[in-house]
């Protein structure tokens, strides 16, 4: 998973710098090479068989565009720094500034994380107002494994048991529940931008 999302407008300067540089075929060789780890511009020289200059001039571009990232330095025999170059680990997002696709991906990761902490909330305060034979117990004397199953003693000396895994049933119905929920809206949502488009 990326580490960072960008999202990009066409025409800014970011995404023409990063246009141009990818233009090129030897900088998307560079670019692949450097996916499969960090390298130094001898390594890369070596590789792709081409002068030492034209390596040069890429890496420069693609460090000005922030698609590569310096990871390490080192010494050589003779005592020169010697740079090494890693691809970054991040996700470029091309579109329109009316498309608001930040605001949207923000909207939804907003959504997704209220459905989660109310999932949690419910996993931890369910066991509190445990219903068994009809009696509504509160604050359980202790929790002991029994036989896979969490067992609860209760203070009126009755057994109430959850789920095997220990969560509450609701609480795993309320997540996927919610999840549903966004995922019907994300998908509404995208069909109607297709249809504007």
């Amino acid at each position: 998973m990326a580490d960072t999302v960008i999202i990009l407008e066409p025409g800014d300067e970011r995404a023409q710098k990063i246009a141009k540089a990818m233009a090129s075929q030897t900088a998307n060789d560079i670019l692949n090479l450097l996916s499969q780890g960090q390298m130094n511009q001898s390594e890369i020289k070596e590789r792709l068989d081409i002068p030492f200059n034209t390596v040069q001039y890429h890496i420069d571009n693609l460090l000005e565009t922030g698609l590569i990232a310096v990871s390490d330095m080192k010494y050589s025999v003779k005592g020169r720094e010697v740079k090494y170059y890693e691809l970054k680990n991040q996700l470029l997002i091309v579109a329109p500034k009316q498309a608001n696709v930040r605001s949207m991906l923000v909207r939804y990761a907003t959504m997704f994380g209220i459905i989660l902490f109310g999932a949690l909330a419910i996993t931890l305060v369910s066991p509190l107002f445990t219903v068994q034979n009809g009696m509504r117990t509160v604050a359980p004397m202790q929790v002991a494994p029994d036989a896979g199953a969490w067992v609860t003693k209760m203070t009126y000396g009755e057994v109430a048991s959850t789920s095997a895994t220990g969560l509450p049933e609701t609480a795993i119905a309320f997540f996927i529940g919610g999840a549903l929920v966004i995922c019907v809206l994300l998908c509404y949502e995208l069909y109607l931008w297709k249809k504007t488009r």
